[in-house]
């Protein structure tokens, strides 16, 4: 099997990164004005959302609001039965969460609107947080105002700020990429941040969201139409490091669960310290022998040994092993152990932007087998978090025991026909490690 190390993939330092144009994987570049913004008097914004209550309640100063229960949200999940054939899970992630005005944030928010999907965005709260403000930040172990991602303009940071608030009111999940992306080998390194360094990283995380309006001086733009404390549930962290001493904090603050595990495998998730461990997974790479990680970074990192604009003819066949990678990943699930299937990306025009393209055609492919009336569930993070905790400890402990690629014996009739029906019963108990198999790729981002 070949993988991808992390030295390989995200090693450079930020001086060497930000000459070769790799300034950590959150990192955003563009200078395009960004989307329009504004209302029409109509009861909805420039994008059609619906503008938030005038029963709205502020908190703090105005940056933030409670307005009430989440739009378009699923159904209350139930319980599984025995012999009941589960769903198919699948998460579309995005990590940083920056809209610098190539369009893409609202793109994949008019994509999920189309298909009445739920997806999960990894906010970095650095993108809410003017330059002229960058000494506010305090990371652990690096110089104040330092930052491996940059700073968005103030353009830029509108642009933002009006995406993530439409992306909460269309029903997407808002969680966080922390800020600073210290993704090296050295000190600073969030891989060598201690439980208490990473608490103080999520509260000023959670502070340039809560109070953007005081860092900016703005008054023009609305209030993001949620409780961060509330609204947060769970995170990333930049390049997959560092989740050993994050957990603990995690657990502290209330979290439910974590997604920054590299290389699991496609199996049914378990807890760690009582969080539920969703990580990327390693999915069939088309053409190799090995297996890739499935988010759009460490594709390229296969196919392009990081460089994110490799000669252009290379682009049209890569784009579509990017795709086909993904599909095969579903495929996989879906005809065999169901376990559900997380997917990570990047608003990144990469190498031309195929890497947008593939997980597009991806996506639509999956939406095509839901609309065809499989009970495929295109979701974020927190919405499938809600399923697995109300389902019963031994369905799920049945599900585990399926490996990747394997179908339940006899149907899933037959498989969880033996499990009893004990109501009431959830898999709040449920704990355990996950594990990665023996390929899955060290690449991350």
């Amino acid at each position: 099997m070949r993988a991808i190390t992390r030295r390989g993939a995200l090693g450079l330092g930020a001086g060497a990164a930000a000459a070769a144009g790799l300034v950590g994987c959150g990192s955003l570049t563009g200078s395009d004005k960004p989307s329009p913004k504004g209302g029409s008097g109509d009861g909805k914004d420039s994008s059609g959302s619906p503008k938030p209550k005038p029963s709205a309640r502020p908190i703090g100063d105005g940056s933030t609001s409670f307005t009430g229960k989440q739009p378009h949200q699923p159904a209350k999940p139930v319980p599984l039965e025995a012999g009941q054939e589960p769903p198919q899970f699948v998460v579309f992630s995005w990590d940083g969460a920056g809209e610098v005005g190539n369009g893409l944030f609202p793109r994949f928010l008019d994509l999920a609107k189309d298909h009445g999907a739920g997806m999960t965005f990894f906010l970095s709260g650095l993108y809410l947080l003017p330059e002229s403000k960058k000494r506010l930040y305090d990371p652990p172990n690096n110089p104040r105002g330092a930052s491996d991602i940059g700073y968005l303009s103030d353009d830029h940071v509108k642009a933002t700020l009006t995406n993530v608030r439409r992306a909460w009111l269309e029903g997407h999940e808002i969680g966080t990429h922390f800020n600073g992306h210290f993704c090296g080998e050295g000190h600073g390194s969030v891989g060598k941040w201690t439980p208490a360094q990473w608490r103080n990283e999520i509260e000023q995380a959670k502070k340039f969201v809560k109070e953007w309006r005081t860092n900016t001086g703005w008054t023009d733009l609305p209030s993001l139409p949620f409780d961060y404390d509330k609204e947060l549930v769970g995170a990333r962290t930049p390049c997959l490091l560092g989740q050993g001493s994050l957990l603990p904090t995690a657990r502290e603050l209330g979290w439910r669960y974590d997604a920054s595990s590299p290389g699991g495998n496609q199996v049914w998730p378990k807890k760690k310290q009582g969080i539920w461990d969703l990580p990327l997974q390693s999915i069939p790479f088309p053409g190799h022998s090995f297996q890739v990680l499935s988010m759009d970074y460490n594709i390229l990192a296969n196919q392009s040994v990081n460089s994110t604009k490799a000669p252009a003819h290379n682009y049209p066949g890569w784009r579509k092993q990017a795709a086909e990678a993904y599909i095969q990943g579903f495929k996989r699930a879906y005809e065999t152990n169901r376990a559900p299937f997380f997917i990570g990306n990047h608003f990144e025009q990469w190498n031309g932007g195929i890497y947008m393209d593939a997980v597009e055609e991806a996506f639509k492919h999956i939406a095509r087998e839901k609309e065809k009336g499989a009970d495929v569930r295109l979701v974020s993070f927190r919405q499938f978090v809600d399923w697995i905790d109300v389902q019963k400890p031994e369905i799920l402990d049945k599900l585990r025991t399926l490996e990747v690629g394997q179908q339940p014996a006899g149907g899933w009739k037959t498989f969880l026909a033996a499990s009893p029906a004990t109501a009431g019963t959830t898999s709040g108990a449920t704990a355990g490690t996950g594990s990665a198999g023996p390929d899955a790729s060290s690449s991350a981002a």
